[in-house]
């Protein structure tokens, strides 16, 4: 996994830093206190799915087909606001159920800025440091959040230190964790507002994914090309990286998508 970070990851020296920190410690401690608890937040396109997608792989014999791995998405999962009390339950059972079946499962929450206030909270028992849960077992288990929220405010600080003369590579943890944790724990619109997730300090690792700059957008087609198959011909990885909007709108430094446009502009050069 994390020879695949370095390898296949474009530009996010932070995250391989503390996905790897987190799992390695997880991992390696026959008797965890309690599940490891990871939130990873960004813009779109900046590689949140695509990591939670490779650690899940690598974790699961079958990746994100185990019967282990759970992935919920608030659109799909709990759409409607007025069915909250029925969906807190309905979760609840089910991972105290799957927890039953197998310890070592894992639960990924997609679009958590999508997710209604209150809602995550019912998984609260389940993320602390207590032995047994409802007649469970849980110590072993890993929940991983994502979430867009952050991104504008991670995007704000990488740009701001730029302009301050910090390259991007020299961006800590420290320098973007205010800027998260006021834009993802103290909103309203956030499913993590007024948590006791966060209240509890149930969170493990906040994995702030950067915004990618043209050289890094390139990197992710020549990828992309060699994934499909396609020469890597120099003229389309220069026509398709400027064809993605970037931003702000004078220095045009980073990618508003990210890499997520990235497939779908290479099939109209082929």
């Amino acid at each position: 996994l994390e020879f695949d970070l370095a390898t296949n990851l474009v530009g996010q020296p932070l995250v391989r830093q503390q996905v790897m920190k987190g799992l390695r410690g997880f991992l390696e401690n026959p008797s965890p206190v309690k599940p490891l608890v990871m939130s990873f937040h960004g813009s779109t396109g900046t590689g949140k799915t695509y990591v939670s997608s490779m650690l899940i792989r690598y974790l699961f014999q079958r990746g994100l087909q185990s019967p282990y791995v759970h992935h919920f998405s608030p659109i799909v999962h709990f759409p409607h606001a007025e069915q909250i009390e029925q969906y807190k339950e309905s979760l609840k059972r089910w991972i105290q159920g799957n927890l039953t079946s197998c310890g070592r499962s894992a639960f990924l929450f997609d679009e958590m800025d999508k997710m209604h206030p209150g809602l995550i909270d019912v998984i609260i028992p389940f993320l602390g440091p207590s032995w047994v849960v409802y007649g469970t077992n849980y110590r072993k288990a890993i929940f991983i959040f994502i979430s867009n929220a952050g991104g504008e405010q991670i995007n704000n600080v990488t740009l701001a230190l730029w302009r301050a003369r910090k390259d991007r590579e020299e961006i800590s943890l420290q320098d973007l964790e205010p800027a998260i944790s006021k834009a993802v724990f103290e909103n309203p619109e956030s499913g993590f507002w007024n948590s006791g997730i966060i209240n509890e300090h149930l969170i493990d690792f906040v994995v702030p994914f950067l915004p990618l700059k043209h050289h890094h957008v390139k990197q992710c087609i020549v990828s992309e090309l060699i994934q499909q198959g396609l020469e890597v011909r120099p003229d389309v990885v220069q026509e398709v990286a400027d064809s993605i909007p970037y931003f702000p709108e004078e220095e045009k430094l980073f990618s508003s998508t990210g890499c997520k446009t990235v497939a779908s502009r290479i099939s109209f050069f082929f």
